[in-house]
C-alpha cells in the first residue's frame, strides 16, 4: 500500500477528486446556479484551478492570507466569508482590492465602516454581502427585519457597495440524509429568499444570493431562487459525509495511510497516526475517528497526538506490526491543512505532490 511513502502519509486520488468536481459543477450548472467553492478544503492553487476549469466563477476563502497566496496563484476573483476586523488587516484588504475582483462580507457597522474607508482611500467601492445568521450563531445579522434594518444602517457609508446577501446554514449537518435533509435545504433557500425579497421591496439592489454547504448544493433543485452557492467539502469528501449518507467510502478522495506500530492486546492495535494527522474532529452521525477503507471490522475507537486506537475481533481480523491501513478521516477539509506533503494518486500510482499554498493560512 504506497510502500515508498512514509507514513503516516495523506493521499489525493486524483480520479475521485475530478469526478466529484465534474459531478458539482454539472448538477449547479443545471439548476444555473453559479459555484464560489470554498477552498479551506484544500487549499491548493493547483485543485481550485481545476474547480475553475470546471465552472466555478471564483473562491471563497476565510481568511486573507488564503486570498493573499490565491490571488499570487492567478486567482482572481475572490469572496473573503469572514469578518475582517482591524487596520492591519483592512490595509491588506486594500492591497488585495487593487489586484483582484474582491468582495467582503458584513454583520456590523464597524466592519462596515472599516470597509467604506478602504472604498474611499482606494477611490474603487468595496462590493459587499450582508451575512444572514444561518443557525449556529457564530456570525451574521438575524434573517429578516434584523436584515433590512442593518442594511438601511450602512446604506449611506461611502466607498461601498452592497451587492447580495450570503448566510452559512451549517445546522444542516444535524440532518440526516433523506426527508429531513431536503426539508433543511429547502428552509435554507427559503431564509435566504425572503430575507432577499424584502431588501428588495426597500430598493436594494440584491444581485448575489449565497448559500449552500456540500450537502445543500447536492441537493440544488430545492434551493429556489439561490444565485450562488460555496460548497468546498464535496471536493474530498469524508466519513462526516458517508455518515450523512451523502457519499461512499469511492467518493472519498482523500486518505491517510497508516502503518501498525503495535499490537499489545489480542483486538488491540495501534497505528502512527493521531490528532496531528487525523485531527480530533467527531464525524457526523458516526462513531469513532474514521474509516478503514474496505475494512468495517477495524474500528479507530480513540487518538492520542502521535497514535491512533484499533479495536477489533481477534478471532476474525488478524493486524500484525508492519501492516498498512487506508483511513477516510472524519473531517477531511481539516487535513491538508496538517500534512507537510499530500500527495496525488492516479489509477493507483503515485503522480507527484500537490502543494498546499495556503497551509497554515489561517490569519
Amino acid at each position: 500500500m504506497y510502500e515508498q511513502l512514509a507514513t503516516p502519509a495523506v493521499i489525493v486520488d486524483l480520479n475521485i477528486a475530478e469526478s466529484n468536481i465534474g459531478r458539482m459543477a454539472a448538477a449547479l450548472r443545471a439548476r444555473g446556479i453559479r459555484h464560489r467553492p470554498h477552498i479551506k478544503s484544500h487549499k491548493s492553487v493547483d485543485l481550485a484551478r481545476k474547480q475553475m476549469e470546471a465552472g466555478a466563477i471564483g473562491i471563497t476563502v476565510a481568511k486573507l492570507s488564503e486570498a493573499e497566496v490565491f490571488v499570487r496563484g492567478g486567482i482572481d476573483d475572490i469572496l473573503v466569508a469572514y469578518p475582517i476586523v482591524g487596520r492591519d488587516k483592512l490595509d491588506r484588504f486594500a492591497r488585495l482590492h487593487e489586484q483582484a475582483r474582491m468582495v467582503a462580507t458584513v454583520d456590523s457597522l464597524a466592519v462596515a465602516e472599516g470597509l467604506s474607508e478602504v472604498g474611499m482611500r482606494m477611490q474603487k467601492p468595496v462590493d459587499v454581502l450582508i451575512e444572514i445568521d444561518g443557525g449556529l450563531h457564530r456570525g451574521g445579522v438575524q434573517p429578516g427585519q434584523d436584515a433590512l434594518d442593518f442594511a438601511r444602517s450602512i446604506r449611506g457609508l461611502p466607498g461601498l457597495r452592497i451587492r447580495g446577501i450570503m448566510g452559512y446554514f451549517g445546522t444542516i449537518y444535524r440532518h440526516p440524509n433523506g426527508p429531513e435533509l431536503v426539508e433543511a435545504a429547502k428552509r435554507e433557500a427559503s431564509v435566504v429568499r425572503a430575507t432577499a425579497e424584502l431588501l428588495r421591496s426597500d430598493g436594494f439592489d440584491i444581485e448575489i444570493v449565497s448559500s449552500g454547504s456540500s450537502p445543500a448544493a447536492l441537493m440544488a433543485e430545492h434551493l429556489d431562487r439561490v444565485t450562488e452557492v460555496r460548497a468546498g467539502n464535496y471536493i474530498f469528501f469524508d466519513a462526516s459525509g458517508i455518515g450523512l449518507g451523502l457519499a461512499e467510502e469511492r467518493d472519498c478522495a482523500l486518505r491517510v495511510i497508516a502503518t501498525v506500530v503495535s499490537a499489545p492486546l489480542p483486538g488491540k492495535a495501534t497505528i502512527d497516526a493521531g490528532t496531528k494527522t487525523l485531527t480530533s474532529d467527531k464525524a457526523h452521525r458516526r462513531e469513532g475517528f474514521g474509516c478503514v477503507v474496505g475494512r468495517p471490522d477495524i474500528r479507530i475507537v480513540g487518538l492520542n497526538e502521535e497514535h491512533g486506537f484499533l479495536e477489533y475481533d481477534p478471532a476474525t481480523v488478524r493486524l500484525q506490526v508492519g501492516d498498512r491501513i487506508e483511513i477516510i478521516p472524519n473531517h477531511s477539509c481539516v487535513v491538508p491543512n496538517l500534512a507537510p506533503v499530500v500527495t496525488g494518486i492516479r489509477n493507483g500510482q503515485i503522480v507527484g505532490a500537490i502543494p498546499i499554498d495556503a497551509r497554515g493560512c489561517n490569519y
